[in-house]
């Protein structure tokens, strides 16, 4: 029978030929089959057992995936001549797989490095996603010119040589790409911006966490929970704001003011500074400032009933202070770094006076809750002082006003 089969064969090389084929394609599926077995029962059980974290990295990442990939069509290669006329044909397309399998190979090896590369602290500073994709995109333009040159029989030296005429239109085609690698490469060299900072960039609406770094884009997770996605050659172009400095300082500013109505600034009466004694934070401030005042005072020969010709204390003044007592001895601020009450320039609002003091809990909830007890206080201390918080006229007040 075995007889009878090859003297058939022999007599009719078509099918001879693709028998042989129909055997060659068999043989490269199951030895295929055997090693993809291998790889999910064996080897994904060794790297379980390792203590090593990189082996379980290189294989999520493919990388025994890929490489088995390429031994079928070695296989396939090596047994070409079997194709009779058509065996260049097919030496050169396996061939030319083999090259592409290799570059995808080399990439998931890429993305593996990339992967254990992040799991060391320094890598939040130094993200080298950029560089890899920059490998990566070299590999491949590599592979294309050899899967080129192997088709069409030519040296990839005339390729390249072809390539210099082309120039031209490879840089309007990888305008962006090139733009990306120069801005990757000053973004990193200045530390402009890395994993993990708060950045703003009001143009593209971007008011979040920095997330991911690559090297055509920069993704932004925004406080509602939304991606925004930017070039990365934006963030030499436009101009953006990195919280960084707040957050490793563990401090945050609060530059915030209240406006009093100026109506309500006076000076204060004998009764009121005895009152404003008996607030404990100032009481030594009120004593301090009476005893400056009278002798002030006292240098004129006689005394003065005129207020334009003394010094006497005010509303305004004592509020001041009190504030600036009440912020020292709170035990959010931050006291290392600087602290004012102040007046800014007064407007059609009234009088603001702006407090200026830096909160040692920089976590936007905490910052946000203890700015806002600050000001409660604040806004409820005013009258005590006899001064009054400047709102403008509701629908309310002018009815009130009309009814009387």
């Amino acid at each position: 029978m075995i007889k009878g089969l090859t003297d058939f064969m022999n007599n009719n090389p078509v099918y001879s030929l693709m028998f042989k084929i129909l055997i060659l394609i068999i043989a490269a599926v199951i030895l295929h089959y055997i090693l993809k077995v291998i790889v999910e029962n064996v080897i994904k059980k060794a790297v379980k057992k390792t203590k090593t974290d990189w082996d379980e990295i290189m294989f999520r990442n493919r990388v025994f995936n890929r490489l088995i990939d390429i031994v079928p069509a070695m296989l396939i290669f090596n047994f070409s001549y079997i194709f009779d006329n058509m065996s260049v044909l097919v030496s050169r397309i396996t061939l030319s797989y083999i090259v592409l399998a290799f570059a995808l190979f080399a990439g998931s090896v890429f993305n593996g490095i990339n992967e254990i590369y992040n799991t060391y602290p320094f890598a939040k500073d130094k993200p080298i996603k950029g560089y890899i994709q920059i490998l990566k995109l070299l590999i491949y333009i590599t592979a294309f010119l050899i899967i080129i040159s192997v088709l069409m029989d030519k040296s990839p030296v005339l390729l390249l040589s072809g390539i210099g005429a082309m120039m031209a239109v490879v840089l309007l085609i990888f305008k962006d790409t090139i733009l990306s690698l120069v801005a990757s490469i000053q973004i990193r060299t200045n530390d402009l911006i890395k994993i993990g900072d708060w950045i703003t960039m009001p143009k593209f609406d971007a008011d979040g966490d920095v997330i991911d770094i690559a090297l055509h884009t920069v993704k932004i997770q925004n406080f509602d929970r939304t991606i925004t996605t930017i070039p990365t050659y934006k963030f030499i172009e436009e101009s953006f704001q990195n919280w960084r400095g707040m957050s490793e300082s563990g401090a945050r500013r609060i530059m915030r003011s209240v406006h009093i109505d100026m109506s309500s600034i006076s000076f204060l009466t004998p009764e009121e500074i005895e009152k404003y004694k008996k607030i404990r934070v100032i009481r030594e401030y009120i004593e301090n400032k009476v005893r400056e005042i009278e002798d002030y005072n006292k240098m004129f020969d006689e005394p003065e009933k005129n207020l334009v010709n003394q010094r006497k204390l005010t509303n305004i003044g004592t509020f001041r202070a009190y504030l600036k007592h009440y912020l020292k001895n709170h035990p959010k601020v931050e006291h290392k770094y600087i602290s004012i009450i102040r007046h800014l320039a007064p407007v059609p609002q009234g009088l603001p006076v702006q407090i200026y003091v830096f909160i040692n809990d920089n976590r936007w909830v905490h910052y946000e809750e203890i700015q806002a007890d600050i000001f409660d206080h604040v806004l409820a201390i005013i009258p005590e002082f006899g001064l009054k918080i400047f709102q403008n006229p509701s629908g309310f007040d002018i009815r009130t006003l009309k009814d009387k």
